[in-house]
Protein backbone atom coordinates (compact mmCIF):
# COMPACT_ATOMS: atom_id res chain seq x y z
CA UNK A 1 0.00 0.00 0.00
CA UNK A 2 2.63 2.41 1.08
CA UNK A 3 4.26 1.59 -2.94
CA UNK A 4 1.04 2.48 -4.47
CA UNK A 5 0.89 6.28 -2.29
CA UNK A 6 4.87 6.32 -3.31
CA UNK A 7 4.18 6.19 -6.83
CA UNK A 8 1.41 8.33 -6.72
CA UNK A 9 2.77 10.93 -4.59
CA UNK A 10 5.68 11.03 -7.41
CA UNK A 11 3.84 11.24 -10.36
CA UNK A 12 2.33 14.19 -8.65
CA UNK A 13 5.09 15.58 -8.23
CA UNK A 14 6.40 15.13 -12.20
CA UNK A 15 3.12 16.35 -13.69
CA UNK A 16 3.24 19.40 -11.61
CA UNK A 17 6.59 20.42 -12.42
CA UNK A 18 5.81 19.75 -15.98
CA UNK A 19 2.89 22.20 -15.77
CA UNK A 20 5.25 24.80 -13.89
CA UNK A 21 5.51 27.80 -16.68
CA UNK A 22 9.22 28.12 -17.89
CA UNK A 23 12.09 30.44 -17.85
CA UNK A 24 13.86 32.47 -21.21
CA UNK A 25 16.41 34.24 -21.91
CA UNK A 26 16.90 37.06 -24.53
CA UNK A 27 20.13 38.64 -25.69
CA UNK A 28 20.08 42.02 -26.69
CA UNK A 29 23.00 43.71 -28.37
CA UNK A 30 23.22 47.41 -29.33
CA UNK A 31 24.64 48.19 -32.78
CA UNK A 32 22.95 51.45 -33.08
CA UNK A 33 25.37 53.54 -32.27
CA UNK A 34 23.06 55.28 -29.50
CA UNK A 35 22.57 54.64 -25.94
CA UNK A 36 19.37 52.35 -25.79
CA UNK A 37 17.59 53.90 -22.32
CA UNK A 38 14.78 51.78 -22.20
CA UNK A 39 13.70 48.08 -23.20
CA UNK A 40 10.53 46.67 -23.32
CA UNK A 41 9.60 42.78 -23.12
CA UNK A 42 5.69 41.57 -22.71
CA UNK A 43 4.32 38.28 -24.41
CA UNK A 44 3.34 38.08 -27.65
CA UNK A 45 0.00 39.63 -28.38
CA UNK A 46 -0.28 41.89 -24.73
CA UNK A 47 -2.44 44.71 -24.87
CA UNK A 48 0.53 46.52 -22.61
CA UNK A 49 4.54 46.75 -22.24
CA UNK A 50 5.48 45.20 -19.49
CA UNK A 51 8.11 46.73 -17.00
CA UNK A 52 11.57 48.23 -18.56
CA UNK A 53 13.55 45.16 -17.91
CA UNK A 54 16.75 47.48 -17.82
CA UNK A 55 15.36 49.70 -14.72
CA UNK A 56 17.99 51.87 -14.05
CA UNK A 57 20.50 50.41 -16.18
CA UNK A 58 21.32 51.41 -20.31
CA UNK A 59 22.78 49.20 -23.12
CA UNK A 60 25.58 51.46 -24.07
CA UNK A 61 26.31 51.07 -28.15
CA UNK A 62 28.11 48.18 -28.81
CA UNK A 63 27.31 46.14 -25.25
CA UNK A 64 24.71 43.44 -24.68
CA UNK A 65 22.69 42.12 -22.34
CA UNK A 66 21.53 38.96 -21.39
CA UNK A 67 17.32 39.21 -19.97
CA UNK A 68 15.82 36.44 -18.08
CA UNK A 69 12.07 35.91 -18.83
CA UNK A 70 10.71 34.22 -15.82
CA UNK A 71 7.97 32.17 -15.53
CA UNK A 72 5.82 31.76 -19.18
CA UNK A 73 4.37 29.70 -20.67
CA UNK A 74 5.62 30.85 -24.83
CA UNK A 75 8.79 31.75 -25.93
CA UNK A 76 7.39 34.30 -27.91
CA UNK A 77 7.38 37.84 -26.88
CA UNK A 78 7.40 41.58 -28.45
CA UNK A 79 10.19 43.42 -27.62
CA UNK A 80 10.00 47.38 -27.37
CA UNK A 81 13.99 49.79 -26.93
CA UNK A 82 13.81 53.00 -26.79
CA UNK A 83 17.38 54.77 -27.20
CA UNK A 84 18.41 58.48 -25.96
CA UNK A 85 16.88 60.40 -28.76
CA UNK A 86 13.85 58.16 -27.59
CA UNK A 87 13.68 56.35 -31.32
CA UNK A 88 12.38 53.02 -30.70
CA UNK A 89 12.93 49.95 -32.51
CA UNK A 90 10.29 47.15 -31.99
CA UNK A 91 10.30 43.88 -32.73
CA UNK A 92 7.37 41.58 -33.32
CA UNK A 93 6.71 37.72 -32.37
CA UNK A 94 10.62 37.09 -31.28
CA UNK A 95 11.35 33.38 -30.48
CA UNK A 96 13.63 33.84 -27.64
CA UNK A 97 14.15 30.27 -27.59
CA UNK A 98 15.78 30.60 -30.80
CA UNK A 99 16.74 34.24 -31.73
CA UNK A 100 18.45 36.78 -29.80
CA UNK A 101 18.34 40.46 -31.07
CA UNK A 102 21.22 42.65 -32.87
CA UNK A 103 19.91 46.13 -33.07
CA UNK A 104 20.91 48.18 -36.04
CA UNK A 105 19.57 50.86 -37.37
CA UNK A 106 17.78 49.07 -39.91
CA UNK A 107 15.45 48.09 -37.47
CA UNK A 108 14.41 51.90 -36.37
CA UNK A 109 10.45 52.42 -36.61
Amino acid sequence: MRLKWFFGLCLSLLLAAHAQADNYFLTITNSTGFDILYAYVSPEHSDEWEEDVLGKDILEDGASVRITLRGYDSPLFDVRLIDEDEDTYTFWGVNVAKQDLDVTLDDLD
